[in-house]
């Protein structure tokens, strides 16, 4: 059996929306003020509905000169024009203008202020497979979605300066699916990653085939300092330790993605600590069986909009809202689903409500640094997001991507081993395919390989 991709029907009929002309929205908001005449409220009520639908209009189209976001305006302002239609039918004035109000407040909010309100998780893990070892931290990043590089764009690369990771995970989604082929996005794009930088490296994986066609994501991530996984697998020496990541290309074909899982676990040291990179999380059950301790994936935005008390309205999972957003606990597995970086594309609206985007930083460590009581009373216990950068440091950090300087090249074994990787990979993008034996490559403390990629005995 075949996925196709969850609500791809929807996202289609969303991005007709965004040629509707402008005569036809006009006249939409005409019968919308009559229809508020019709029901009765008074003048001053009609009046003040029909100039909140106009500047609802203008706050939507002042987005991309003030580079926020940059997706048309047509479908977002029928949503809200529809929203304002149906509390009109409250009868009770001042409850109808409060409403009213209140409606634009949350839409302003929703589309300037939270998508670029991008903060930092933090969660720390333990495992018998690290004991002995320092603190290992990695910080997972997806779904980007580059439209343009704005305020979130450089804000993240603060936060990543800040944070210092030692391995930077991404998993996926790196352009918007509206820019999947604008040549400026794919440079912004390019420059933005070229900054991602950890002692231990960047490992990419691609994310949904209508955002990360081949073609474009070569052009991204064949940079010296990422690794990136095409159905392979690399080990990661650290103190001592091992650290197996696993890179599986979502192909939407859930079967086909979980025999490639499979092949690519049967080579798996028995002593290390396995990581999976998939961009959805719809290989779960499969990745729980097989005892993978951490699952990173993105893929759902954890809806964008909330509800208290419902969640996501929408999630792009097979799953639907059984892996909306967060950590799941299955076995030994650990699965964290992103809310990403960026937004979704085509017509859809480029907001998000109750549901900020994020990066994760994850601290692994061995069980026998687990803490044997719990803090005393009265005690702070560490805040779980990073403050937002200030002052000169923060604007400093923040500087312009054409001014920043790139990562600096891993060691010289370190690109050939990535060239290798890339020249070498396991396209099981059929079932067949699928059974091919997985690579497997060593790294060293400092980021240079042990060895070239080599055929799993």
């Amino acid at each position: 059996m075949t996925a196709q991709r969850p609500l791809k029907g929807l996202m289609d009929l969303t991005d007709r929306f965004s040629h509707l002309p402008l005569p036809l929205l006009l006249t939409a908001w005409l019968l919308a003020v009559a229809l508020v005449g019709h029901i009765g409220h008074a003048a001053w009520a009609v009046i003040g509905f029909g100039s909140l639908t106009l500047l609802d209009g203008l706050i939507l189209a002042a987005l991309p000169r003030f580079q926020r976001s940059f997706g048309p305006p047509q479908l977002p302002w029928l949503a809200l024009l529809t929203l304002r239609l149906a509390l009109a039918a409250i009868p009770w004035l001042p409850l109808f203008l409060i409403a009213q109000l209140g409606l634009s407040l949350i839409a302003t909010y929703a589309c300037w202020i939270e998508p670029m309100r991008l903060g930092v998780t933090h969660l720390t893990l333990y495992s018998p497979h690290l004991d002995g070892c320092p603190p290992l931290r990695l910080l997972h990043i997806s779904d980007l979605h580059v439209e343009r590089i704005t305020d979130r764009e450089r804000r993240l690369l603060a936060l990543v300066a800040q944070l210092s990771p030692d391995i930077i995970l991404l998993t996926g989604d790196y352009l918007n699916i509206s820019y999947t082929w604008d040549e400026t996005a794919h440079q912004q794009t390019r420059a933005l990653l070229s900054q991602l930088c950890a002692p231990y490296g960047v490992y990419a994986i691609k994310g949904s085939p209508a955002v990360d066609p081949p073609s474009v994501l070569a052009h991204l991530l064949n940079q010296p300092h990422i690794t990136w996984l095409r159905d392979q697998a690399v080990t990661l020496d650290w103190h001592g330790r091992r650290l197996h990541i696993i890179g599986v290309e979502c192909s939407y074909d859930i079967q086909a993605d979980t025999r490639k899982l499979r092949s690519l676990l049967d080579g798996r040291p028995d002593d290390a600590f396995t990581l999976l990179l998939y961009h959805t999380p719809d290989v779960m059950p499969a990745a729980a069986q097989a005892g993978v301790h951490l699952y990173l994936a993105g893929h759902t935005h954890g809806g964008q909009l909330r509800l208290p008390g419902l969640g996501a309205l929408v999630t792009a999972s097979i799953y639907w809202k059984r892996y909306e957003m967060g950590k799941y606990q299955q076995g030994d597995t650990t699965l964290y689903v992103s809310r990403g970086v960026g937004l979704e594309g085509k017509g859809v609206p480029r907001a998000r409500f109750l549901c900020p985007p994020e990066i994760t930083l994850f601290t692994l460590k061995g069980t026998d640094l687990k803490p044997l009581a719990r803090p005393r009373p009265g005690r702070t216990a560490e805040p779980l997001t990073t403050a937002r950068p200030s002052g000169t440091g923060a604007a400093k950090a923040a500087a312009d991507l054409r001014t920043a300087l790139p990562c600096p090249p891993p060691a010289p074994g370190a690109t050939k081993s990535a060239g290798d990787a890339r020249g070498r990979a396991s396209r099981a993008d059929t079932a067949a395919k699928a059974a091919t034996a997985p690579h497997t490559a060593s790294r060293q403390p400092g980021g240079a390989p042990g060895s070239t990629l080599a055929p799993r005995p």
